[in-house]
């Protein structure tokens, strides 16, 4: 390879092309007409889909259907009740969208009413009302295979409206959480425009082009192979949900697929893209270093943004290698936490000992307040107990990596709690040891056996790519030298395949994803209920990918469906009894929240969320609530 082959396969390469102003092989065809839209009224966002297979194809209500989705279809143009910010929010995480406040049960949680705004319309100018809801919900039913047939159909007995702007459930039990459905995360059930789609003879086969929404925006072009789609500002955009929130500053909207990492730089650096989805750790690096108006969600190092997802070891639980919590307690305790944290992203991850991503405020709710009760926990390995939380390891990853970072690595202690984490278990391999030893197993010769004379090993299945590639590699590499012989595999897909179907001993990935700006758990917990478990063989769908059961988990979760989704401390006490238990059984090992290396640039827009001065929104654009980040967008004018 030649020099210049060399710098155009890594991003700081790609970064000097770029300041140079040369070309990277650029398919024009799939470059938006930037030039015919005015740089101050236009906002040029990366979307991290591939270009979508059926580009014309507006449809999301169909799954599998080729329709794209983070092409600023479900950010800018669908709607339905409520969001949940996964950050602090504007005036809080919860926003009622198409709603005057948030939902209203009956006492016993089996009935609700969402209240409607007046006054909102459709892009076409029709008004939404409870008859949109009303026929959102009974299409689907009765059209098994659109996305939220199946949800709708298990909860719902009844959906009545009493009036144009009242919206009544009745359910089939009760359900405190049955708001979830129509309220935002990442996404939700989209409010389907009833006079658009009763006029179809096939709704699953309508490709819904040109798309009719209640968001502020409407199309205006798009590529015909899914590179690129344009998105303009509603001449009434104040007749729309959001407007509560203020008016989006650009006129135009620009979602670019753009696949390679070395592309996605230097179009930033050109000051083609504003907003970048996801970069590599090290591509991150190089475009802080090379670019003075451009930052991640942290101003330094880190500089990701952690989103509310928990990568972790998930073992497979109805397997009998690790149906002994010694066994699983004896694993953790081999890892070495500064390891994984470079291993995976070269330092900087957040790191969480506990079942809770460490980010929004659950570090404010869970991760802080649990501090002395980790620092003072006790594990018995049968022949003593240790205390094996490490307290320093945040301060120690921050201390590791400053000599290469210098000042932008922070140095305050509450930042540093909140960029690399508070602390996590200290590797032990004398615990483990005794652990395992307990357990039944023996070491002969540095080789860990199982009581029947047999090598334990198994093997990690991980991503074919990334971070969570490198993280399960480092694990495997980390169990070998202890003595235990552990392989990695990469699979393609593991969420589809192999973690549903329990074709796994262990495997990287996670079964635990929060709301981020609210403490409740149910996101994910619900789906953990001991009535969701597949047996051995049988395809889970349900989250608990570990297919774990346990006498104290199911108590906590029916008290959660029966607790109010605002009440903060009932929540957060549930919250701590389940992190409690989790600590106790440790059925997956939590490592880290799931780190995005967005990143914006300043050049033609301010006023994006930051970590430190204002967290107002995750700045991960495939994300719908990343919308309300152009209501607080201001033009520079270059």
């Amino acid at each position: 390879m030649d020099r210049r082959g060399f710098m155009v396969g890594t991003a700081v390469g790609a970064l000097m092309l770029a300041a140079k102003g040369l070309a990277y092989g650029q398919d024009e065809a799939a470059t938006p007409p930037l030039t015919d839209f005015p740089r101050k009224e236009t906002l040029i966002i990366n979307n991290p889909e591939p270009p979508s297979t059926n580009p014309s194809n507006f449809n999301m209500w169909v799954a599998g259907n080729g329709a794209g989705w983070s092409n600023g279809l479900h950010q800018l143009v669908l709607d339905t009740l409520w969001f949940i910010d996964p950050d602090k929010g504007l005036k809080g995480s919860l926003y009622n969208e198409l709603t005057t406040g948030p939902w209203v049960y009956n006492a016993d949680f089996t009935e609700m009413t969402a209240n409607l705004k007046k006054g909102v319309l459709w892009s076409d100018g029709v008004e939404f009302t409870a008859a949109d809801v009303k026929y959102t919900v009974e299409t689907q039913i009765a059209n098994p295979g659109m996305v939220w047939s199946a949800p709708f159909a298990d909860a719902i007995d009844s959906i009545d409206t009493p009036d144009d702007y009242t919206v009544h459930f009745k359910l089939k039990k009760a359900n405190a959480r049955f708001h979830a459905l129509f309220t935002v995360r990442w996404n939700a059930a989209w409010i389907m425009p009833k006079h658009i789609f009763e006029k179809q003879a096939d709704v699953k086969a309508f490709d819904f082009n040109p798309p009719v929404g209640l968001g502020p925006y409407t199309l205006n072009s798009f590529d015909p192979n899914g590179a690129w789609y344009i998105w303009e500002k509603r001449a009434d955009w104040d007749k729309t949900g959001m407007a509560e929130w203020g008016e989006p500053a650009p006129k135009y909207v620009i979602y670019r697929s753009i696949p390679n990492n070395d592309k996605r730089l230097i179009e930033m650096v050109n000051g083609d893209l504003d907003m970048i989805h996801d970069l590599s750790p090290e591509g991150m690096f190089a475009l802080a270093k090379q670019d003075p108006t451009a930052r991640g969600w942290f101003p330094g190092f880190p500089y990701a943004h952690p989103d509310p997802t928990l990568p972790m070891v998930i073992f497979n639980n109805q397997n009998p290698l690790f149906q002994d919590k010694r066994v699983r307690w004896a694993l953790t305790l081999m890892l070495d936490p500064l390891e994984m944290s470079m291993a995976s992203y070269r330092g900087a991850a957040t790191l969480s000992a506990i079942a809770m991503p460490p980010t929004g405020t659950h570090t404010d709710d869970y991760h802080g307040p649990l501090q002395d009760y980790l620092v003072a926990y006790e594990l018995d390995t049968g022949k003593s107990k240790i205390k094996p939380y490490d307290a320093t390891v945040g301060q120690r990853i921050a201390d590791m990596v400053r000599p290469q970072f210098g000042d932008a690595v922070p140095t305050d202690e509450t930042a540093i709690h909140k960029s690399f984490g508070f602390g996590w278990w200290k590797k032990d391999l004398a615990a483990a040891g005794e652990l395992l030893e307990a357990a039944g197993l023996t070491n002969q010769g540095g080789q860990w056996m199982l009581a029947d004379g047999t090598p334990f090993k198994f093997t990690l299945k991980t991503f074919p790519d990334g971070v969570i590639n490198r993280l399960g590699t480092d694990i495997a590499q980390q169990w070998t030298q202890g003595g235990v012989q552990a392989t990695a595999e990469t699979v393609p897909n593991i969420f589809a395949n192999e973690l549903p179907l329990g074709d796994y001993e262990a495997g990287m990935g996670w079964s635990i994803e929060t709301w981020g700006g609210n403490p409740d758990l149910s996101f994910f917990l619900d789906s953990w209920h001991s009535s969701y478990v597949a047996k051995p063989g049988e395809r889970q769908t349900a989250r608990n990918w570990q297919r774990w059961t346990n006498p104290g988990l199911d108590p906590i979760i029916e008290k959660m469906r029966t607790t109010e989704f605002n009440d903060h401390a009932a929540n957060v006490a549930l919250g701590n009894e389940f992190i409690k238990l989790m600590v106790d059984e440790m059925p997956v090992i939590p490592i880290m929240s799931f780190n995005v290396f967005s990143a914006y640039d300043t050049r033609h827009w301010t006023g994006f969320p930051a970590a430190e001065s204002n967290p107002y929104a995750n700045i991960v654009n495939n994300w719908s609530n990343s919308k309300y980040i152009l209501t607080q967008l201001k033009p520079t004018g270059n």
